[in-house]
């Protein structure tokens, strides 16, 4: 079954100006070649401040570029479970493989969209994120109210956020990651998450709970919430996840040889769980909330 399609709206920045149409989704949206944006342009599937441009347009710095996909049919993904729910607020168990939102080949097979089929009227907002591929606890709100003090206990770092991780090696008893996060070039979708110097700091505390012949359980306490945060962490700490087809030891991603595909930070295959939620409920009292880990993460 199609989705209803998608539209990408974009700001021409000052890099770009002078580029033209063509060159500028050439450029910079590989998945796609030339002659694929030519189509496109040519079918009016692209718009320039809601005008169907020319390939040969020049573009000008603040103009607004959209693209108009057409309907396709999206995988499937598993649904989400509840875990705990009263008027103020939703947590939920995510499984792996479930999107929270809109973006790469989901649209409506995310975990949004499952919030809106579920429940009337305006659905639950989730007040943190788990990647496409983490599985585990999710907090979200139902109240205008209880959103703005979820989301203040995020920003103070307030909620207390414990995860299980299977990794590579042999790490130490304990050991804290302080690498900072930020972006960097990458091919086709212009940037992506890594350990960067001049990225933002993020703190992640790890105990060991298991040895094992060939990966190490551990338990992850995370001070920050940066994209990707524990993933780049263990990979920058020599630890990276079992699985992961994206980040390696360093905390950098892989970079595919030619001809191969492009990994991308929704690709699963990584064993991380978001174990245990300690926070402050909207009424004022605390709370902590505990989701069973799969089979490979447990004890």
């Amino acid at each position: 079954m199609l989705n209803s399609g998608w539209t990408y709206r974009e700001q021409v920045d000052p890099a770009a100006h002078g580029w033209t149409v063509l060159d500028y989704y050439t450029r910079r949206h590989r998945h796609s070649d030339a002659a694929q944006w030519q189509a496109r342009i040519a079918a009016g599937q692209i718009r320039l401040d809601g005008v169907p441009p020319a390939s040969h347009t020049r573009l000008v710095r603040g103009q607004w570029l959209t693209y108009h996909r057409a309907p396709w049919q999206e995988p499937p993904v598993p649904s989400f479970a509840v875990l705990y729910e009263d008027l103020h607020m939703l947590a939920i168990v995510k499984p792996a493989g479930l999107p929270v939102l809109p973006g790469g080949g989901f649209v409506e097979h995310t975990l949004l969209g499952q919030l809106k089929a579920r429940y009337p009227g305006p659905p639950p907002v989730p007040v943190h994120r788990l990647g496409r591929g983490t599985s585990g606890l999710m907090l979200l709100a139902r109240t205008p109210l209880a959103r703005a003090d979820l989301s203040l206990q995020m920003r103070e770092r307030r909620i207390r956020k414990t995860y299980r991780a299977l990794v590579s090696g042999i790490p130490p008893l304990t050991f804290t990651v302080r690498e900072p996060i930020g972006r960097i070039p990458y091919p086709v979708l212009g940037y992506l998450y890594a350990a960067s110097p001049g990225g933002l700091p993020a703190e992640s505390e790890c105990r060991v709970l298991k040895y094992g012949a060939l990966s190490t359980l551990l338990e992850v306490t995370i001070h920050t919430g940066r994209p990707h945060q524990i993933r780049i962490h263990l990979a920058a700490a020599g630890y990276p996840l079992v699985g992961d087809p994206l980040y390696q030891p360093g905390g950098l991603p892989l970079s595919p040889a030619p001809g191969e595909k492009l990994v991308v930070p929704g690709d699963c295959g990584y064993h991380l769980h978001a174990l245990h939620l300690a926070f402050t409920h909207p009424d004022g009292e605390h709370r902590e909330l505990t989701c069973p880990p799969p089979p490979e993460l447990e004890l």
